[in-house]
């Protein structure tokens, strides 16, 4: 369950969006919140909020344990999925639909490309 039209990061974040037509959604992986059990927290950062990419902005509670959000790239939050503070459980049901987390605009709209492939990202989670 890897979208090919997604960029995803080694901490197990996605992107959706080139950066460059406009911000860029941000959300944590099927894998990643398949690990995690299930989630009963959010902490997101504010709009507004500027943040550096590899930079912790957040954090995911589960029953399991906590986890922290890292920025996958540089920008400033521009929306957060506000809906996740009554029902963090849709980060379980749809992570890739109404389980998003943030939304950045990018300093450098480049940096989307520099990050991992659905193929690379696969090959990633399978090793």
């Amino acid at each position: 369950m890897i979208p090919e039209d997604l960029r995803y990061t080694a901490e197990h974040e996605w992107v959706a969006g080139d950066g460059v037509a406009g911000p860029v959604r941000i959300g944590i992986t099927h894998f990643a919140q398949d690990a995690l059990g299930d989630i009963v927290y959010v902490q997101l950062p504010d709009e507004g909020a500027a943040v550096e990419a590899g930079q912790a902005i957040g954090e995911v509670e589960s029953t399991k344990s906590v986890s922290e959000i890292y920025a996958p790239l540089s920008g400033t939050v521009v929306a957060r999925n506000d809906k996740l503070g009554d029902t963090p459980e849709e980060i379980n049901a749809d992570p890739y639909g109404s389980g998003w987390l943030v939304e950045i605009a990018p300093s450098d709209p480049a940096a989307v490309a520099a990050l991992l492939t659905a193929a690379a990202y696969r090959e990633l989670t399978e090793s």
